[in-house]
């Protein structure tokens, strides 16, 4: 387990309960997307001309970009806890989309299956945080979320696809229908 966590702290002193929620899950959603955009760059950087390396490449830039969108997403919208930790988790599903395409990349690498297997757990946590019962405002299960996520972005590192304040270029959210956005935050 890290002791790290996506923020130091989960909002301004004397803001609303949602503005602190916001911002806890603003920071999960951020940290996971930049996962997501430094495998898809990983994967660039040290992909083949195979067709197959090719495809990996697409799937990865397609899921940093969907992560990017969720957290495009967020910010769009005024709090919401429920609808917040909803983006959160979708961007925590991207990025375990991407660590799956680094996985396959990197072959039998016991680092990145560690890494997609972090990976996954946090968009799982992310998920459980977002669900019914707790509609983004469980102490317990976004405390869980939070260290999963920390988890997931230190076995990235772990496995070489992203390092400590690494500068990525920027992923752009591509086109975003209506109906995509909102899909994505509810």
């Amino acid at each position: 387990m890290s002791d790290r966590t996506p923020t130091e702290e989960t909002g301004t002193p004397g803001a609303s309960p949602e503005a602190r929620l916001r911002t806890r899950h603003a920071a999960r959603a951020a940290s996971a997307a930049s996962r997501a955009a430094a495998v898809s760059h990983y994967i660039e950087r040290h992909g083949a001309e195979e067709t197959a390396q090719e495809d990996l490449a697409w799937k990865a830039a397609h899921a940093a970009r969907v992560s990017v969108q969720a957290l495009a997403v967020l910010a769009e919208s005024a709090p919401d806890p429920a609808a917040d930790a909803r983006c959160a988790r979708n961007a925590a599903a991207a990025a375990a989309q991407a660590a799956q395409m680094g996985r396959l990349h990197d072959g039998d690498s016991e680092s990145a299956a560690a890494a997609c297997r972090s990976a996954l757990k946090a968009s799982q946590a992310a998920s459980a945080a977002s669900g019914r019962g707790a509609l983004g405002t469980d102490e317990s299960l976004n405390a869980a979320a939070d260290e999963a996520e920390a988890d997931a972005v230190t076995a990235a590192e772990h496995a070489g696809w992203m390092r400590p304040g690494q500068r990525l270029p920027e992923v752009p959210a591509g086109l975003r229908s209506t109906e995509l956005m909102a899909m994505m935050h509810f």
